[in-house]
């Protein structure tokens, strides 16, 4: 007899998730995690969670669908992502959301958003960041039959000779055995071997890559996968947030009077779009970066946003875009200064003579109240005249997520590369592939695709209870 139905690797949302849906269907549980405490990567997020036809969009009137959701999933990632796990992330995300609510989640629905570039407000934020999903998640493993390791990282797979379906986990000397095992564990940010081989996008970065998941995402179900030949999908996948590489610290709001310029010195988009798709844009150009021009008044008047203001004075966040780390950054050389527009095209190696027409534009833009290019709002924009000038190179490299990972089915059940399913092996979250594509929908993508198919997989492999 199994020492326990089903064991868990990774204690983070995905894993939770599966651990507490398991245990609801009967199945003794064990959950495994590398780390001290349970939360993983949720734990450290900005708690956004992605979902359509919702009771907290109806509470403001919003009227949705999964099949809305669904188009915009795919049309966004031009059809290249598994279609029937995107559905299947549409068609529960919902509930997912309710789920997390009747665990004790707050999602305000005044700050409810369009998280991404739709025109339907998707986006839910708990009210405590991903910590508070987390916490609830924490809890509800506790008030459970739960059995929880820390601390603890897999040394292998325990395969069944004759079967070759995996009969649980293998943790230095010591085997325990399972009826299924979900896989949980997070991405591979933390591991730069694996960024290189995989998200080669986001190890071109170098030095100035840094990644904002947990130190313990080092790639284990990639590498557990391998030893069952699990199939792995989704190359060069993840999400990249863009940063001026001052520090090693997440930007919560970038001002919209920055005008960003390409090395032709031209704009190419609005500085204010979401940032699912931001790192795409600017990756797209000449050099993958490109830079935020302002000039004196600008970095004179830089203020926190006034929905930050008051964390910023307590010192609680750190914002880049303000006057004084400005100032600072004028010493390291990361911002750039120069007394005329022609100097600091020299500076950054920018086509000469393409920043005075280019402003001359926006200048001339902002006196008749419309941005004729890209249609930022007139409030945000601010003129570029006054000298001394400034420029900083805006890098697409904080790395998020990664979306590299085993293939599974819509049930989470592990694939070999013909398709056929690995008995006993389930997976969840930023551990598989191609459910999350090129293009990161917006805002709590990561989190419903956590939330969504670790309940999935518990569900799934709490069934094995009698095999």
């Amino acid at each position: 007899m199994a020492d326990y139905c089903v064991i868990v690797v990774g204690g983070g949302g995905a894993g939770m998730a599966a651990a507490i849906e398991a245990a609801d269907a009967g199945a003794s549980v064990a959950l495994i995690e590398a780390d001290e405490k349970l939360g993983g990567s949720t734990a450290l997020s900005g708690g956004v969670y992605y979902a359509p036809d919702t009771s907290v969009q109806r509470t403001r009137g919003i009227t949705d669908s999964v099949d809305a959701m669904y188009e915009y999933y795919m049309t966004l990632n031009q059809h290249r992502v598994d279609a029937s796990l995107a559905r299947t992330l549409c068609e529960h995300a919902g509930d997912g959301l309710e789920w997390l609510l009747n665990m004790g989640v707050s999602f305000p629905a005044e700050d409810l958003y369009c998280s991404g570039v739709e025109s339907v407000p998707r986006g839910h934020p708990a009210a405590g960041r991903g910590a508070e999903i987390a916490q609830a998640l924490d809890t509800g493993v506790s008030k459970r039959a739960i059995d929880v390791v820390l601390n603890t990282r897999l040394t292998e797979l325990v395969i069944d000779p004759d079967e070759g379906a995996v009969k649980g986990i293998r943790i230095g000397e010591d085997t325990i055995t399972a009826n299924a095992v979900v896989l949980a564990t997070g991405g591979f940010g933390a591991n730069s071997y694996l960024l290189n081989k995989y998200y080669p996008e986001a190890a071109s970065q170098a030095d100035k890559a840094w990644y904002i998941g947990s130190e313990h995402c080092v790639g284990d179900g990639l590498m557990l996968g391998a030893q069952v030949d699990a199939d792995i999908v989704g190359f060069n996948r993840g999400l990249l947030l863009t940063t001026p590489n001052f520090k090693k610290e997440l930007e919560v709001f970038v001002p919209g009077w920055l005008v960003y310029v390409n090395r032709e010195g031209r704009r190419f988009v609005n500085e204010t779009a979401e940032y699912a798709v931001m790192s795409g844009v600017i990756q797209a150009q000449t050099g993958g970066t490109c830079f935020a021009v302002f000039d004196e008044e600008a970095r004179r008047s830089a203020r926190p946003n006034k929905q930050y203001e008051d964390a910023f004075a307590a010192g609680i966040i750190s914002l880049n875009w303000v006057s004084e780390e400005i100032d600072a950054q004028l010493d390291t050389g990361k911002v750039i200064k120069a007394e005329s527009l022609a100097a600091l095209e020299k500076k950054c190696g920018i086509r000469p003579g393409s920043l005075d027409a280019t402003f001359c534009g926006y200048n001339r833009d902002i006196e008749e109240g419309a941005d004729s290019l890209f249609f930022k709002s007139h409030q945000d924009m601010k003129p570029v005249r006054n000298p001394p000038f400034y420029a900083v190179e805006i890098f697409p490299a904080i790395v998020c997520l990664t979306s590299t990972g085993l293939r599974i089915n819509k049930r989470t059940q592990v694939l070999d590369p013909r398709g056929r399913t690995i008995r006993g092996l389930y997976a969840a979250g930023e551990t598989t592939g191609d459910v999350l594509g090129d293009r990161y929908i917006g805002g709590g993508n990561s989190i419903a695709n956590a939330i969504v198919f670790g309940r999935i997989a518990g569900q799934q492999a709490a069934q094995m209870l009698s095999t």
